[in-house]
């Protein structure tokens, strides 16, 4: 197990959110690039020197900033739609460096990614097999492509974030996937190069990654001893972060033993992290509007941040640490830090100790780098946030709040 990651905790940095948020506004989002080359890092060099590529998963935090940081680090790119490829290539991948994902793809992106030549196409199904082989023909070229299976393990995360198991609406079952290779080598707009297998987000333990490699290298070698050898193992991603501050599975050991369960095959590695890298480089910073508390009721926080910023808590009840950024003297009392959305399940926190805060007073919310800012919406008419990168002590705004003008653009009256 790990301690957690590195974040936005230094004195230098922290003393700077006020600062930020004088300038920008709240809500806004501010990440720590120097955070994130560690994280980056700590995989990479776990490694060893093993044949391997992360691919870096978009979805987890698309800012182009972000993406364009990821890139400069050697990473490659995990897309799961048309538009994170393109996000991709506008930050300087190469599209052989990209691998698409998705459970359902539809005929505009599969005819896109083939045209791309991009590095792999994850197939989610025999039908979709035949829909990319089609469109590789008509193109008169060759897709490279791998095929998700699904090992039927259980990630232990929430089951809302849980893609291994034969009820998951992900990939094909694992049983299934021998005469799916064969069939895919069989066709004439087919390359098969890979084995793909994502179990799940927010894993925390290290039980069920190690069962899901394993799993995957006994397939590719079964497969070689039928004829067919591949060219890489993508193991996904799903390593978990410590929201709570509690321990999690070392990312060094993770990516050890990846290369432990692998090493036999003879593959190369390939692995999908979104979350460990971003995740904990990321705050929200919002402001107090109010604090309120009738008798015999709870007692109130309400910040002008919400489920329009951060969707977690409404979707999974996910836990955050909050705080304030200058805190006040005084005993913390219990409160309910909720947002401004008229809606019961916009709520960052139920039942939480909390310093005393007034109106005005500056909020922290940790670990929002990932699967914050890339779930903004825009509920209630409300413009997307800013986002702020921080480093080596300085900051730049990388994405500047929207305005109504720019919302309602794609609409006429």
């Amino acid at each position: 197990m790990a301690p957690p990651a590195p974040s936005i905790t230094s004195d230098a940095i922290t003393g700077r959110l006020s600062e930020i948020a004088a300038a920008v506004g709240t809500p806004c989002y501010v990440y720590d690039a120097d955070a994130i080359r560690a994280a980056y890092a700590t995989l990479d060099d776990a490694f060893g020197g093993y044949p391997h590529a992360i691919h870096y998963a978009l979805k987890a935090n698309s800012a182009l900033a972000v993406v364009r940081l990821l890139h400069s680090l050697g990473s490659h790119a995990d897309a799961n739609s048309l538009g994170e490829v393109d996000v991709a290539l506008r930050c300087g991948f190469r599209p052989e460096q990209i691998v698409f994902t998705g459970v359902g793809k539809s005929a505009a992106e599969i005819d896109r990614a083939v045209a791309l030549g991009l590095l792999a196409i994850n197939v989610e199904s025999s039908g979709e097999l035949d829909r990319i082989d089609q469109r590789a023909v008509a193109q008169g070229t060759v897709a490279r492509v791998a095929l998700r299976v699904n090992p039927d393990i259980d990630a232990r995360s929430h089951p809302h974030i849980s893609t291994g198991l034969r009820s998951n609406k992900f990939g094909v079952p694992i049983d299934e996937a021998p005469a799916l290779f064969r069939e895919m080598a069989s066709r004439r707009g087919l390359t098969p190069i890979g084995a793909h297998v994502h179990i799940g987000s927010q894993i925390t333990t290290l039980d069920p990654l190690t069962r899901a490699a394993e799993a995957v290298v006994a397939l590719a070698q079964q497969l070689r001893a039928g004829g067919m050898a591949l060219q890489h193992l993508d193991m996904g991603g799903g390593l978990g972060i410590s929201y709570d501050g509690g321990p999690v599975v070392d990312p060094a050991e993770y990516v050890r033993a990846l290369v432990d369960a692998t090493r036999g095959s003879g593959l190369k590695v390939a692995i999908e992290p979104g979350r460990v890298l971003v995740g904990p480089a990321g705050v929200l910073l919002t402001r107090v509007v109010d604090v309120k508390q009738f008798p015999g009721a709870k007692r109130f926080v309400v910040v002008d941040a919400g489920m329009t910023e951060l969707m977690r808590p409404a979707l999974y009840n996910a836990y955050h640490r909050i705080e304030p950024v200058a805190p006040r003297a005084g005993e913390s009392v219990v409160v309910d830090i909720v947002g401004p959305i008229c809606e019961s399940t916009d709520a960052y926190a139920r039942d939480r100790r909390l310093p005393p805060v007034e109106v005005g007073d500056l909020i922290r919310v940790r670990d929002v780098g990932a699967y914050g800012a890339a779930m903004g919406h825009t509920y209630l008419r409300r413009p997307l946030s800013p986002e702020v990168m921080t480093e080596q002590g300085q900051w730049r705004v990388i994405r500047r709040r929207q305005t109504l003008d720019e919302l309602l653009s794609l609409e006429s009256e």
